[in-house]
Parts: structure tokens; C-alpha cells; sequence
């Protein structure tokens, strides 16, 4: 049946195609900046992953590093199991979201929340970095907690004795320009590298010293002045992600199966 263009039916059909028109173009949009935002996510996780575990990618292909020498596990705290199963996406597990789900979290207690976190996830990622040869590099684990004013987010990267620190990096938090400069800085991070964890007896020994750490202290790092806050909120983040309710049951079974 014909119609005019400017009939109420013509309206009505122009109307209808310009409105599915532009959804369908909303649409596009909106999941080309989500797959955009995803990309982004990713190679920011990858970039912090690589330099955590102290692998030069200045000038080089850190999406191609990672792809071939990194191994990204989803990791059961309470059981310290590695999740398997095709549909496990572990690049894209959202770690934070899982952190607040109560279907994926855990509240914790206040003498538990060392880190004063709240409520912790029940599964997180860490990431086996292997060498040219393919044998085992470092072990990069996630660590967050209350700073001053905000959360601090970083990695820490083991060594294959899962107790001296590799590197550490921190990549985000909303501590007080001046005052949490230093977490960015390499001239206090690179004092990490060579510190232990634990002590002889498998404690979390781990420490930021005000005042200074002593000469030989293995497991102190300098506190930096007018940041003490700051500086024992990343102490308390540090023993609370390598203690009971974090990594350490992962870590034993690890050592265990690396011994075999």
C-alpha cells in the first residue's frame, strides 16, 4: 500500500527507523569503548605485573613479554587451590568488585582486618613469571590496604624462595600530594629488593622502620619522614596479605609442590 512521506504513518515509520538507527549505533559505541577500556585495563595490569617482578620492558613489546613469559592463576585464599576451567577468564577478573560482592567476599573481623580492608575477597590473581629458560623467575602477588586518607594498591614479586622480595610497585592510591609521593618512588621501593618476609620461624617479619631500618636488618625498609602514616598502613597491608587470611596457605603449597 502507498503512502505519503509526510502522512502520520510516513512520520511514524521515519520516526521508528530513526530511533532503531541510533540505538544501534549507541550500541556500537558503547561496546567499542567498553572492548577499548577492557584493552586498557589489561595492559596497565600487564605493565604493572612485569615491572613488579623487576623485568626490563623499557623500549620493548610488554604485551608480547607477558604473553610469553607470564602465567596468571586464580587462587582460592581459605584453600590456597588454583581455580581451573575453560570459562575462567583470569586477565579480566575484576579484583575489586569481587572484594565488595558478599557472594565473593568475606567480611572480616577487626582483629583479621589488619589492613583495615573490611572485607576481603575469596579469590584473588597471582601471576608466575618465568625466564628465557622457562624456570620459575618470581611470584607476583596483589596487596592493598588503608593508608592515611585512602586505599593503596600494589604488587609484590618473591623470588623463588617465596620469602625475599623480588620488587614492589604501587599504582594507585589518593594519599595526599607530597605525602604519598614516595610509594612512586624507586629510590625508596628499590630498597625492597633482597628484604624476607618471614622470619626463621614463618612469621610475617616485614617492616617499615620510623627512623630508619638498622644496618643488616633483613626484613626493615626506611619509613620516609612526615609519611609515618602512610608508611605503616603499607606495613599492615604487607603483613596482612602474607598472614593467615591472605597468600599463606598458597605460599606453603607452592613451596611444597616447587620442593618435589
Amino acid at each position: 500500500m502507498a503512502f505519503k512521506k509526510d502522512s502520520f504513518l510516513g512520520t511514524m515509520i521515519f520516526t521508528v527507523t530513526l530511533c532503531l538507527l541510533c540505538s544501534f549505533m549507541i550500541t556500537g559505541t558503547a561496546e567499542l569503548l567498553k572492548e577499548r577500556k577492557l584493552v586498557k585495563k589489561r595492559d596497565e595490569l600487564k605493565r604493572n605485573v612485569l615491572i613488579a617482578a623487576d623485568v626490563d620492558i623499557a623500549d620493548k613489546d610488554f604485551r608480547a613479554i607477558f604473553d610469553k613469559g607470564v602465567k596468571p592463576l586464580l587462587i582460592t585464599l581459605e584453600t590456597g587451590d588454583i581455580a581451573t576451567g575453560s570459562e575462567i577468564n583470569v586477565l579480566d577478573f575484576d579484583d575489586k568488585m569481587a572484594a565488595i560482592n558478599p557472594e565473593t567476599s568475606v567480611k572480616l573481623e577487626k582483629k583479621q582486618d589488619k589492613a583495615k580492608i573490611k572485607t576481603r575477597a575469596n579469590q584473588v590473581r597471582v601471576f608466575k613469571v618465568f625466564d628465557a629458560n622457562n624456570q620459575l623467575e618470581a611470584v607476583v602477588m596483589p596487596i592493598y590496604g588503608k593508608g592515611l586518607w585512602s586505599m593503596v594498591y600494589g604488587y609484590i614479586a618473591l623470588q623463588p624462595d617465596f620469602n625475599t622480595i623480588e620488587n614492589v610497585v604501587f599504582y594507585e592510591h589518593g594519599e595526599t600530594p607530597g605525602i604519598g609521593d614516595f610509594l612512586n618512588d624507586s629510590e625508596w621501593t628499590d630498597k625492597w629488593h633482597g628484604k624476607q618476609l618471614f622470619n626463621e620461624k614463618g612469621k610475617v617479619s616485614f617492616k617499615v622502620v620510623k627512623g630508619g631500618a638498622k644496618a643488616g636488618d633483613v626484613h626493615g625498609v626506611d619509613a620516609v619522614s612526615g609519611a609515618t602514616m602512610t608508611g605503616r598502613g603499607v606495613q599492615r597491608a604487607v603483613q596482612f596479605w602474607f598472614g593467615a587470611e591472605g597468600f599463606e596457605t598458597f605460599l606453603n603449597k607452592l613451596k611444597a609442590s616447587e620442593a618435589k
